[in-house]
């Protein structure tokens, strides 16, 4: 059986990698496995451009999934230091989904692309048969900027800080919390604090902060494989090696208490709305502040160094095969 959940790098570049259509040469960054976004020159403009899937929740009520599945699109732009700014959506429900389940989940999106400054400029939506779960379409996000802004995801040097925002699991912890409360075999108070983990997914405000303060070299969202996947993507890119101090990392409410119940490393589920960040020299504290100020822990956790991998307290960190979180969802469904 094939794992869960995202391909896995040599999947990517045996099957995927080498069939990419025509060659063009307005493609300034192309696909690569790992990487969140591509990026096309078109005028001399820098166009990023990300899809995704997008999941609609029901139990997280369905104008804060709208909500936060659009978070989850965007970022993929916005980790790239250009903010994203127009969207193309596909919705492709199940036909038990009412007029009035779309028109909460519509409003809580489209509300929020509002206030996000980013306008919806095509989309398809539809009920079709045979579509039984949350995972109901994809969006195409764009951003466009100068190409001199944009933060590339193998842009880590040695020398540089390393900072972690929210820190590992949130996303996992939060889900997990409110879809299966009473699996879990945690306090009532335990759980609840957990599910406050949902509202860690959002991500677009602290990539456009931590940007806007000065010195990202690099940036990803730890989703699938989660912070350790995402770091070794990162150092594996840049050609260098992370040494990463994890008493420093910040870790939310919640997340070691439901990640032991499920038995997963936290540091090895997708954690959406976790931002890995590398930053020139000194900048580290002030592009800490920057996130801090929009309401998200954020820390210096370590640097980059000369030579290969990733290393927590001196020890190898390896990427998970598959994210395990996937395996925890399967089995409570």
């Amino acid at each position: 059986m094939s794992n869960l959940g995202k391909i896995d790098r040599d999947i990517f570049e045996e099957i995927i990698y080498p069939e990419l259509g025509a060659r063009r040469d307005d493609v300034a960054i192309g696909p690569r496995h790992g990487v969140d976004f591509g990026v096309l020159n078109l005028g001399g403009q820098a166009v990023v451009i990300a899809t995704d899937p997008i999941s609609l929740l029901p139990a997280l009520g369905l104008e804060r999934a709208g909500r936060l599945a659009l978070e989850i699109v965007l970022t993929d732009v916005a980790v790239s230091g250009i903010a994203p700014t127009h969207l193309a959506i596909n919705l492709t429900l199940p036909p038990s989904w009412s007029d009035e389940k779309l028109a909460m989940a519509w409003t809580g999106l489209a509300a929020h692309a509002e206030r996000l400054g980013v306008s919806i400029v095509s989309g398809h939506t539809a009920r079709y048969p045979g579509i039984d779960s949350s995972w109901v379409g994809g969006a195409t996000v764009l951003g466009v900027g100068d190409h001199d802004a944009v933060v590339r995801p193998d842009g880590a040097s040695v020398g540089d800080e390393i900072v972690v925002t929210t820190g590992p699991a949130a996303e996992s912890t939060g889900l997990l919390a409110t879809l299966f409360p009473e699996q879990l075999g945690l306090p009532p108070e335990t759980v609840a604090t957990a599910q406050e983990r949902v509202e860690d997914i959002a991500a677009v405000a602290d990539a456009r902060a931590a940007f806007e303060a000065g010195g990202v070299t690099a940036m990803h969202d730890a989703t699938e494989g989660g912070v350790a996947g995402g770091f070794v993507e990162m150092a594996r890119g840049a050609n260098v090696r992370f040494d990463i101090d994890t008493e420093t990392v910040p870790i939310a409410d919640g997340v070691e208490a439901v990640c032991e119940a499920v038995e997963v490393d936290p540091w090895t589920v997708t954690s959406a709305g976790t931002l890995l960040l590398t930053v020139e020299s000194g900048r580290g504290a002030p592009i800490a502040e920057a996130v801090r100020d929009c309401g998200t822990p954020a820390a210096v956790v370590g640097e980059v160094t000369s030579g290969e991998g990733v290393f927590a307290d001196g020890n190898r960190l390896t990427a998970p095969d598959s994210d395990p979180s996937w395996e925890v969802f399967a089995r409570f469904s």
